[in-house]
């Protein structure tokens, strides 16, 4: 592992040069990875895997819009493309890629698989840390593993395909083999992480959680609402308000922060902009620390695992998440939105 100075703190982490792909194939080259779920995360590991050279075999329920996509993506039937009890059977490595209410439901399924010496991998430790709530409890005599790429499975594909990488944490949770860790390490080189950080299975839930509710996307909505609904009600036109809150952010200015940095992107930026970011932004800071604290508390408690499942437990929840996801969809910032990518260069 390569030690790395992160802001005066000395952390390890595993870079493909002195973990290379060719190392990773060594190591699973007599495995069979059975894909399981081909939803978010699924098709970006499965063809990146299956591009990388590794043994990659899908299980999916026949017949439904995730097995079509299969199939599209250039998985065969009876040949890498089975029913999930068959895949199950046949992986010697079964990466649960269902949402996390899909593994509550396949669990009993994918455990009858589990005989000593596969290996269980996850993206996401919700199963496991919160096992009293979802009695996923693997056997002893397999491995445990994680690898979490810190984005969406269609960014994981698109660096992929661009040369690129996602970076990812990894962790083992069970060793029963002593061979998890470079099982683990391998998967993670071979899905296409840029680099792999260590963590454990309730550290990358506590995190994950926080960050999708938190600035990933929860905080991020409410903060370009507040920002718009305020231009608005100042009497700014739609196209200003979503320009100065949403188009100017996204296209220009988050660029150049994952280019190098704030400071960088601040320093791009007019002296006016940055003697009003640096006077505010600690205002913003402590604003939100309170909403912070409690976000993770919920997270920490397990209150929103069980929020989340009794969410996915209800028969009309797909229903409910359409009628949410139509309330952004039908706001006057988000048709803005649509109306202003519509005039971008590459769209005229």
């Amino acid at each position: 592992m390569a030690q790395i100075n992160f802001g005066g703190t000395l952390e390890e982490v595993v870079t493909r040069e002195e973990f290379p792909l060719e190392k990773a194939r060594e190591v699973l080259k007599n495995e069979t990875i059975a894909i399981i779920g081909y939803g978010v995360q699924g098709p970006g590991q499965a063809l990146n895997l299956r591009d990388n050279g590794f043994n990659v075999i899908i299980g999916q329920r026949k017949g439904g819009k995730s097995w079509e996509k299969a199939k599209a993506d250039g998985f065969q039937e009876g040949i890498d493309l089975f029913e999930i009890e068959q895949a199950c059977d046949k992986g010697t490595i079964i990466q649960y890629l269902l949402s996390d209410a899909g593994q509550i439901a396949q669990w009993n399924t994918v455990k009858n698989h589990l005989s000593a010496g596969k290996a269980l991998y996850f993206s996401h430790g919700f199963g496991i840390t919160h096992h009293d709530q979802t009695g996923i409890v693997p056997p002893d005599d397999v491995d445990v593993i994680l690898v979490a790429p810190k984005g969406s499975g269609t960014s994981l594909r698109r660096l992929f395909v661009a040369g690129k990488g996602l970076n990812s944490s990894f962790a083992v949770h069970q060793d029963a083999t002593g061979n998890a860790r470079e099982r683990v390490i391998s998967l993670g080189i071979g899905v296409g992480s840029g680099y792999l950080f260590e963590t454990n299975f309730e550290k990358e839930v506590h995190s994950d959680l926080t960050g999708e509710r938190g600035s990933l996307m929860g905080a991020i909505q409410g903060l370009f609402a507040a920002q718009y609904d305020l231009l608005r009600k100042k009497g700014h036109s739609p196209s200003e308000a979503f320009n100065e809150t949403v188009e100017e952010a996204t296209q220009s200015l988050y660029p150049l922060i994952a280019e190098n940095g704030m400071d960088w992107m601040y320093a791009n930026c007019s002296t006016t902009a940055q003697r009003g970011a640096l006077d505010w932004w600690k205002k913003f800071r402590d604003a939100v620390v309170p909403v912070f604290e409690e976000l993770y508390d919920s997270v920490e408690s397990g209150n929103e695992a069980k929020i989340t499942i009794k969410a996915n437990e209800k028969d009309d929840y797909r229903v409910r998440l359409e009628e949410e996801l139509k309330e952004l969809s039908d706001s006057e910032m988000w048709k803005a939105g649509a109306a202003v990518r519509k005039l971008r260069p590459e769209n005229a």
